[in-house]
């Protein structure tokens, strides 16, 4: 009877040690496939939004379109939306991926 207790006592231990390995990877996979790309892309709209210049064009969240006039230092841009109308934004107020895209449609292609 004691040899049959330690038998099962031996089979618990070994679950256990799956279901923590199975959790850990989890958790892994988890990190590689939502949070890490969610940092790497959060990290390069800052550094987009960091290396705004006078000239660029622009569109914001909202979806005006622009030019920037000057880049405030209070982390604010001033915006040309139409010749003599000019808009203050803040600088997390850009869109990277409709600005970025509107830069390339614009841009004639080199052959």
């Amino acid at each position: 009877m004691t040899h049959l207790v330690v038998l099962l006592q031996a089979g618990g231990a070994a679950n256990s040690s799956f279901s923590l390995i199975l959790l850990g990877g989890m958790i892994l996979v988890f990190w590689l496939f939502m949070i890490r790309p969610q940092a790497k892309k959060a990290k390069l709209a800052k550094q987009f939004q960091e290396n705004m210049q006078k000239g660029d064009k622009i569109v914001t969240i909202a979806g005006i379109h622009g030019t920037v006039n000057k880049v405030n230092d209070d982390g604010t841009l001033m915006i040309e939306t139409s010749p003599g109308s000019y808009l203050k934004i803040e600088k997390s107020a850009l869109s990277m991926e409709w600005t970025q895209n509107i830069n390339k449609t614009a841009a004639p292609e080199k052959k």
